[in-house]
């Protein structure tokens, strides 16, 4: 049996083999019809090629002026360049991107004669040292037909490029439009003829023919096919059908690439542009009403100009016969559209780098819904089609240009708009797509990189915490001064201990209290240890960081409940209690006294009042500090909390020496303030290139520092506040750093700007850009007055070389000035006098403030805001009485300058306001936290991610007489009212849950103010979503 199956095997194996005899001697039948094929293809064009190159030796003679003369033909200079008009038009421009433009095409048509240069004499002769050029390999195509004569051979019936360019230029921009008898550098007459286009008088299939037989249109080797190739494929080979293809892909590549037609129709292409997005296959199952995304990811053909400055023409169209606060109204609402259209791009590129939407730039669709689709249902592939976008608004302006006047047969126009087609399809528009998505993005950061620069800028002139005790005081008259400050970190973890850091006037740590974890502040045993600990260092204020989340606000209560304990035990240390007698009495006093002046010479600290507040801030920061490498370096075996704490207390003190202490490390690369990108600043700052970030943050903290000033002695004397220098202009971080060295090897103090350039500290230009924001501020550890006027902000230049400062005072006092007195008895008397003006000048603000609100509560009560009143903007110049005020500074101004001493003035005013207000700050006190800002800190949740309608899921903690207490992610207390337990009426919670279960629900009511949110669990609810 096994044999009879081997047999019949065998029998199949045959016949199969016979049925694949026919097939096969077809094969090779078809083998042998295309070799004979390519064999002719091969002898004709062989034969047509000796033929053109007999012509061309004849022509030429065999000689170098032979291939001159034939490398001018194919190049055709004067079809594509005019030296003079191009000059002209290069002079005119003011925007690199037509610069670019411009070189862009000088380099194609380079590219192109280099190609004819190879191709005529072999080699590239101007190459002497063999060096390789790199070219674009999109480019092979376009210089293979330009080296094979094609560029002669298209201008015979499409325009020059440089023409077109100069009559679409025209059309758009004169009112006339183009003149015919226009006349270029150059040219000897103005033939009108020039600027149309040319026509031939056969049709393009007899026009090509002739020209293939004369051998000037050569056919390009891919005639010759591919490997596989039929004999009918070869014979429908579109270089055979369309013998002009590559003629009209030089004409569409140098129109495309010509510089005022790429000026003007970019100019269209970007007032017609639009965009669009649409959510992808995972942004369909994730974006819902309450998305981060939601509302970017239907974007349908929204213009694109509304993400860049309005165009000039437009804006003087919209402004025609408006007044100017109309015109001013129009430019505020054109800016903001702008602001509003770039951050929306950021969360679109944001949202695009997530895989959730699509991004698509266009020109308006024709038909988006042709198949029965959705638009935003629509593939990659009809986007992607240049034929479902409506292309006449550049088409209109190129035929007008690319047509005759007199017009043409059907089928020459249908080859030139065939080169309109391709120039816009293959290299107008997609690079068009490519330079608007670049711009857009550019746009969007930048306006973005500006934002949060605002928002550093804001948190730089933040000012130094005022506690509340001096709230209802005007900082100009109680100025905050250095105080002491107790910072408070929370531990998120229960294994780590959580700490109180008191900070000195100085911003140093003076003492710490640690409370271990698991452990509260105010229970028994801790309670004692923590009013102790305030007792001794009597804080103006207690900061509580908010990273701690939603119970640093119950942690701030109870250490305000303790508080209170505290201040009364210090207001009421002097009187003896009921269970102690006198010597028990005299001994407590004793002991306290050795307790809380410990370090203090004098018995009137005794008496002084002591009056703290607690309140929140935020630690973002502080944060940073306790993990970064520079809290590592100063405090080295201190716990991270610590230091947290500590720089909480620094923050609240200076909130700009903070920031800057931030910037001065450098990376491992050298970068200074990379660490600053780790803050949250802004919420789409990861998408923001980081050195142009970097770059706005260095702006900010400059202008800052500019303003406020930095006390020089005490930034190089404490690290943290060190990074103050680097930002005084004219330093830096390596002359900031050196200065400081040089301070500390001559004793750590100076008591004069002179000393800055006296011991070598500063040179002269740096001392010179960098002294009028340098304070030498009067401490203890100074032996003798300082010059008032070295902690001010006026340049030396007014008081030491040019003794204009003292002159206004000592006139302004009606001080004789002894002429005859040594120089020390002078310097002693100038001095004075400085000292008396300024002090007139603030008893004046005193008056200023107790008029003015004298005045207010007689016209509207007891309702002055006293905290805000600002001498220099709510009192107008004619009320101020101080005697610098009685001084005519501008003829003072104008003798100085009729003396050739330059003009003055706004210095001379400078010194007025420098008496009044010397070095006042001009930052604003930092505010408590509340609202919408505390929500978010504490919380870490936003009117995005939590709101109305939105479905959460939280853990029940308790059951009460009204509802449900819950827990929700980030431990967000909520609440479920008996309402909103079910549908039907409740009685008791209990009833439907139960302490431990899970729930998921609905957000009925966000209550930011109590830091709670309010939920249902009712399925009608539920049902909505």
């Amino acid at each position: 049996g096994d044999d009879d199956d081997d047999d019949d095997d065998d029998d199949e194996e045959k016949k199969a083999r016979k049925a694949k005899i026919p097939v096969v001697e077809g094969q090779l039948a078809t083998a042998q019809q295309l070799l004979n094929a390519r064999a002719q293809a091969f002898l004709a064009i062989n034969e047509n090629l000796e033929n053109a190159q007999a012509r061309e030796a004849e022509a030429s003679g065999g000689d170098e002026a032979g291939a001159q003369s034939q490398m001018a033909k194919k190049m055709c200079q004067s079809k594509l360049w005019n030296a003079g008009d191009y000059q002209a038009y290069l002079s005119s421009i003011t925007e690199h991107r037509h610069a670019a433009d411009v070189k862009g095409y000088l380099n194609l048509i380079g590219e192109g004669n280099g190609a004819i240069r190879t191709k005529v004499m072999g080699a590239d002769s101007s190459e002497g040292d063999k060096k390789k050029r790199s070219r674009r390999f999109d480019r092979t195509f376009y210089r293979t037909c330009v080296s094979e004569g094609l560029r002669n051979v298209c201008y015979k019936f499409a325009i020059p490029p440089f023409r077109a360019g100069i009559i679409l230029e025209d059309n758009l921009t004169l009112e006339a439009g183009f003149s015919f008898d226009k006349k270029l550098h150059g040219e000897d007459s103005d033939d009108p003829a020039r600027w149309v286009p040319p026509t031939v008088p056969s049709t393009p299939q007899e026009f090509a023919g002739d020209l293939v037989g004369s051998g000037e249109l050569v056919l390009l080797s891919e005639v010759m096919g591919r490997a596989g190739d039929s004999l009918d494929s070869l014979q429908e080979h579109p270089e055979l059908q369309d013998p002009l293809r590559g003629c009209r892909y030089v004409a569409a590549m140098e129109l495309a690439y010509e510089p005022r037609v790429r000026r003007h129709l970019r100019r269209i292409y970007r007032n017609n542009c639009k965009l669009s997005t649409r959510p992808t296959s995972k942004g369909r199952s994730s974006i819902d009403a309450f998305h981060e995304y939601h509302g970017l990811h239907l974007l349908r053909e929204k213009d694109v100009k509304e993400h860049f400055p309005m165009d000039e023409e437009e804006q003087e169209i919209r402004k025609t016969g408006l007044s100017p606060e109309e015109q001013k109204k129009v430019d505020e609402e054109a800016e903001k559209q702008e602001h509003e259209s770039c951050t929306q791009y950021l969360r679109i590129l944001k949202a695009e780098r997530s895989g959730d939407i699509k991004v698509n730039v266009h020109l308006p669709l024709t038909n988006p819904n042709g198949d029965g689709n959705e638009w935003y249902e629509q593939e990659d592939k009809y986007w992607n089609k240049r034929e479902n976008q409506n292309l006449s608004c550049l088409t209109n302006e190129l035929e007008k240009v690319y047509f005759p006047l007199n017009g043409d047969t059907d089928e020459w126009n249908g080859e030139r708009r065939k080169i309109l087609n391709f120039a816009l399809t293959q290299f107008l528009l997609p690079q068009f797509e490519v330079e608007i998505r670049r711009d857009l993005r550019e746009a969007a950061v930048k306006k973005g990189a500006e934002e949060a620069a605002d928002t550093l800028g804001k948190m730089a002139m933040e000012g130094p915490l005022r506690p509340t005790y001096m709230i209802t005081e005007n900082r100009f008259l109680v100025p905050t001064g250095d105080l002491k400050i107790v910072g408070f970190c929370l531990s998120t973890d229960n294994k780590e201990a959580s700490y109180f850091a008191a900070v000195t006037e100085r911003g140093e740590l003076g003492d710490h209290l640690a409370i271990p974890g698991g452990t509260r502040a105010d229970g028994d045993k801790m309670r004692e240890k923590v009013i102790h600990f305030l007792l001794v260092n009597r804080p103006a204020a207690i900061v509580v960081g908010t990273g701690g989340g939603v119970e640093s606000r119950t942690v701030a209560r109870k250490i305000g409940e303790i508080i209170i304990e505290a201040t009364d035990r210090w207001k009421n240390r002097l009187n003896q209690r009921d269970d102690e007698d006198d010597d028990d009495y005299y001994e407590r006093l004793a002991a306290e006294r050795q307790m809380y002046n410990a370090g203090r010479e004098d018995d009137e600290e005794e008496e002084e009042d002591w009056m703290c507040n607690v309140d929140l801030v935020d630690d973002n920061v502080s944060q940073l500090f306790g993990r970064s490498v520079r809290g590592k370096k100063e405090f080295p075996d201190m716990a991270v909390n610590l230091k947290i704490a500590t720089s909480i207390a620094r923050h609240a003190k200076d909130p700009l020496a903070e920031l800057t202490y931030a910037w001065s490390v450098a990376s491992d690369a050298g970068v200074f303030g990379t660490e600053m990108l780790y803050m949250n600043v802004h919420p789409l700052q990861q998408i923001l290139p980081k050195t142009m970030l970097l770059r706005q943050y260095e702006r900010v903290l400059c202008r800052a520092v500019a303003q406020v000033g930095v006390d020089f002695n005490a930034a190089c004397n404490q690290s943290h506040l060190h990074g103050l220098l680097t930002f005084v202009p004219g330093l830096g971080p390596r002359k900031a750093a050196s200065t400081k060295q040089s301070l500390v090897r001559i004793g750590g103090l100076i008591d004069s700007r002179k000393s800055l350039l006296g011991k070598r500290l500063l040179g002269p230009v740096v001392y010179n850009n960098a002294v009028a924001f340098l304070r030498i501020r009067q401490t203890e550890d100074h032996s003798k007055d300082l010059h008032p006027l070295d902690d001010t902000r006026l340049h030396p230049d007014v008081y030491h070389r040019n003794n204009w400062a003292q002159k206004i005072a000592i006139d302004a006092l009606e001080m004789g000035e002894n002429l005859n007195a040594s120089s020390t008895d002078r310097e002693d008397m100038q001095n004075t006098a400085l000292r008396n003006i300024m002090k007139d000048s603030r008893k004046e603000i005193q008056r200023l403030f107790d008029a003015t609100k004298k005045e207010w509560e007689a016209a509207y009560g007891p309702t002055f805001n006293v905290p805000a009143w600002d001498p220099r903007v709510n009192v107008p110049a004619e009320a101020w009485r101080d005697k610098v005020e009685e001084l005519d500074l501008e003829a003072f101004a104008s003798i100085l300058e009729e003396q050739g001493n330059g003009r003055w003035y706004s210095h001379l005013q400078m010194i007025k306001w420098e008496f009044r207000l010397p070095f006042q700050d001009p930052r604003t006190p930092m505010e408590p936290l509340s609202g919408d800002k505390l929500f978010r800190l504490l919380t870490g949740e936003t009117d995005q991610t939590i709101c109305p309608g939105k479905e959460v899921v939280g853990k029940i903690t308790a059951t009460t007489d009204f509802g449900a207490r819950v827990k929700l992610e980030g431990n967000v207390p909520a609440f479920v009212p008996l309402r909103n337990l079910d549908d039907d009426h409740v009685e008791s919670a209990e009833d439907f849950v139960t302490p431990g279960d899970v729930v998921r629900a609905i957000v009925t009511t966000v209550k930011k103010d109590h830091m709670c949110v309010d939920l249902s669990l009712r399925k009608e609810d539920l049902n909505k979503l």
